[in-house]
């Protein structure tokens, strides 16, 4: 069941309560910043002011400036904004007595950080949210402070990626409901074998996502394969497919995934156009899906707390050339966003690692997106090659990965 749009507001904000409590202050330390400064302007928002603003709150007013500073206790929470956010900021600033820069040089004068985070990073969107006017405006209220200005990268990242335990258990259900979105879809009910087009189904679940309540953060793509008929370079990259109308013995594939309670979800997965005759799925293309369920197991076996994106990479890639896969691995985290923050875990283009992105480590209680496919050749299609895509939704807790509501293992048939 989809919550009210009121008890939405009240679980998330009873999470940001706890997060503030919880998880900040061990960010903090970790990074070794003693004041953190998230500043933006309406309609020019950092991407993490969204995750730290109460519900229900969308977006910056005029100029939205928060501050976080480390104590022998926690974080002292503040605002220095024209509205504050009572019951979740300390409120530092009058307007009628002063203007916010000087409420910001007395805030830094007063506490006398010796690390001020900003959110400046080359290697993360989501830590490199200070816009050029705000950082010019940022130095001129702090004058000689300025030169304690450090970039607050790692606090970006780890608020982002990082999961209550509340937030956990929540996940299981959402993912739950992505499943249920595809399995809903992938009957008589939506596709009718030489009528529908990928493109109706592309529209129904962007049409069902919104009756449900839920956001979609890209719009969906399902393609097809049938003998003659192969794949593109990347799953969604082919954008002239030859054929558009569904057909019994095609073999589809859907990408999709939604937002909900400032959780994300990603899929994808496949189903069967069953022949007249046919009960199942040719042999060869159970045993392809059997293949890269392996490749899955392979992958969330060698993701492990401290070890980066790249060394969990070229691991699984090692381990699956030794067992004659045909792989290729690009895994995310997810979280508030769908390519969320985090280690990237290979691209589909860069197969020996991704700098920057691909060198930071896997922390505990974090999310993420099992994205790969698997290629073998399909003796019932010639031999020619077919790529089961897969994408299931999984959690690293208490040092140990799991699926967040199972995983494909046999196809969806119509």
């Amino acid at each position: 069941m989809i919550l009210s749009l009121e008890r939405q507001t009240a679980l998330r904000n009873a999470w940001l309560h706890t997060r503030l409590e919880t998880i900040l202050p061990e960010l903090l330390d970790r990074a070794g910043i003693d004041l953190w400064l998230v500043c933006a302007r309406e309609y020019n928002e950092d991407p993490v002011l969204f995750s730290l603003l109460p519900q229900p709150a969308m977006g910056a007013r005029r100029r939205t400036l928060l501050a976080f500073v480390r104590t022998a206790t926690g974080v002292d929470c503040l605002s220095l904004d024209r509205y504050g956010y009572p019951g979740y900021y300390q409120q530092l600033w009058t307007p009628s007595a002063e203007s916010q820069a000087e409420a910001l040089t007395r805030l830094i004068r007063d506490r006398d950080p010796a690390k001020i985070g900003i959110n400046t990073s080359d290697t993360f969107a989501f830590a490199d949210g200070l816009s050029q006017g705000q950082y010019q405006w940022l130095i001129g209220a702090l004058g000689a402070y300025a030169e304690r200005l450090v970039s607050a990268e790692s606090v970006c990242v780890g608020w982002l990626e990082r999961r209550l335990p509340e937030e956990i258990i929540a996940y299981n259900g959402i993912v739950q409901l992505a499943h249920e979105l595809i399995r809903e879809t992938f009957t008589p009910a939506v596709i009718h074998p030489g009528v529908t087009t990928t493109a109706d189904v592309v529209w129904h679940l962007r049409e069902r996502m919104q009756a449900m309540g839920v956001r979609a953060w890209f719009h969906p793509t399902v393609e097809l394969q049938a003998p003659g008929l192969s794949f593109a370079i990347a799953p969604g990259m082919d954008k002239t497919p030859p054929r558009t109308v569904i057909q019994p013995g095609d073999l589809l594939h859907v990408d999709v995934g939604f937002s909900y309670l400032g959780l994300t979800t990603d899929h994808q997965q496949h189903t069967y156009l069953l022949r007249p005759g046919e009960s199942d799925a040719p042999e060869g293309l159970q045993r392809a899906l059997a293949i890269g369920n392996r490749l899955q197991d392979i992958l969330m076996s060698e993701m492990r707390v401290g070890l980066t994106g790249n060394e969990v990479l070229r691991a699984a890639l090692a381990q699956a050339q030794i067992e004659q896969i045909d792989a290729q691995i690009y895994s995310h985290p997810i979280g508030t966003h769908g390519h969320a923050a985090g280690p990237t875990i290979g691209l589909w283009d860069q197969q020996q690692g991704v700098a920057g992105g691909g060198d930071y480590p896997l922390y505990d209680h974090t999310c993420y997106s099992i994205e790969l496919n698997i290629r073998t050749p399909l003796a019932e299609w010639g031999d020619q090659e077919v790529r089961i895509a897969l994408e299931e939704d999984a959690v690293l807790q208490n040092g140990v990965m799991r699926w967040l509501d199972g995983r494909q293992t046999a196809f969806h048939r119509i």
